[in-house]
């Protein structure tokens, strides 16, 4: 169990958050709950990802929406960005 204290929102993250409907934003908020007590939860598919997003990490609101955020300390992530697949682009 790896508990976060401090998530920190991007500048893009808000952007992709304000399109998103009411549904995705209410699923985003019960996600977090669990993220913050536990970011690997197996519930939220927590996954390292490879290439040109190395160093970054992804977890799943639905088979096709994640939401993409990096590690900043032990204890403190930072979130860059919410959307469909596209946000790996």
């Amino acid at each position: 169990m790896r508990p976060i204290k401090h998530i920190q929102y991007s500048s893009r993250f808000a952007r992709s958050l304000k399109a998103l409907s009411s549904e995705f934003k209410k699923m985003i908020e019960e996600r977090e709950t669990i993220f913050r007590a536990d970011c690997f939860d197996v519930r939220l598919k927590t996954h390292k990802l490879k290439g040109r997003l190395e160093g970054y990490w992804s977890f799943s609101l639905t088979y096709s929406h994640r939401v993409l955020f990096e590690f900043i300390s032990k204890d403190t992530v930072g979130f860059v960005d919410v959307g469909d697949h596209a946000i790996y682009q």
